[in-house]
């Protein structure tokens, strides 16, 4: 067979098509996708970092709130800056918030329940009712085998809400002379720690066992009175006071040791209400 012959023209057009090709290849294959930098991520979570060489990504700050009758504060835990995010769309008077294991924001206005959104401070009312301070959820195994459920202190009474129906019921009692001084966190590992008022306590933090609500050691005085908010990150305790103030409680063994933080910024006659904290919580240092 007489083999054919390829023009220099047809030659020198496939070149020129081959290289062509090649080039756009490259200019795809810098078109990345830009990568993700944690300084961008919302307020309540933090992220990873794109440049680190040990591939471990930073220790997300705290989901620790406070509030007053009408506004949402957060502590950063990592640089314990403390600041207003929201101010409460469609409810007043505000008593008391508690944050499940997903951080959703549950709110109670003693005669009202509401869903909270942390970044616009939307209310929706979930329920009707009579409803205590010291709100906190509970994780799932302590009062129900596989759901969490909300709790809380009437005086020294400890009940559960259900959160569909508003319905209250007495689980127990605090003992001890004690009463809630104004709130309740429970850590993930089953610890539940109340602020009371009671025999030689103007506020006293103390540890209580929260499948009965019962007294389990006093961990003594925190120098400051009416401390009606406690939230928990990171093996610490974070105290609100009627004052305007933000404690930092440090458990040593059964000593709280209380510092006061500073609060650049902070409004005129702010009163705390509450506070709260997702139960999910790390329960060692993460700053």
């Amino acid at each position: 067979m007489k083999p054919t012959r390829v023009s220099s023209r047809a030659l020198l057009g496939a070149v020129t098509a081959c290289a062509c090709l090649v080039a756009a290849i490259g200019a795809c294959a810098q078109e990345v996708r830009p990568s993700f930098d944690g300084d961008d991520a919302g307020s309540d979570g933090g992220g990873f970092s794109s440049n680190g060489s040990s591939g471990t990504p930073p220790p997300q700050a705290g989901e620790v709130y406070g509030h007053s009758d009408g506004s949402l504060y957060r502590v950063d835990t990592r640089t314990r800056e403390i600041t207003e995010i929201s101010t409460f769309q469609g409810c007043a008077h505000v008593a008391d918030i508690a944050l499940d294991q997903r951080s959703t924001i549950y709110a109670s206005t003693g005669a009202e329940l509401y869903l909270i959104e942390a970044a616009s401070g939307r209310c929706s009312r979930v329920a009707q009712g009579k409803f205590p301070n010291s709100l906190s959820f509970v994780p799932a195994g302590v009062l129900d085998a596989t759901e969490e459920v909300l709790v809380g202190f009437e005086g020294g009474d400890y009940v559960r809400v259900d959160v569909a129906s508003g319905k209250v019921t007495k689980v127990g009692q605090l003992g001890g002379g004690f009463q809630s001084s104004g709130d309740m966190v429970t850590a993930k590992d089953g610890k539940g720690y109340v602020t009371v008022k009671g025999p030689g306590c103007a506020d006293c933090l103390v540890q209580v066992d929260p499948k009965t609500g019962a007294l389990v050691k006093n961990l003594g005085p925190l120098g400051h009175t009416d401390v009606f908010g406690v939230a928990f990150w990171g093996g610490e305790l974070y105290g609100f006071t009627n004052d305007g103030s933000v404690l930092l409680i440090e458990l040593t063994g059964d000593v709280a040791k209380v510092t006061e933080l500073p609060f650049a910024g902070k409004p005129a006659g702010l009163q705390f209400r509450g506070a709260g904290s997702t139960t999910s919580a790390p329960l060692g240092p993460v700053r």
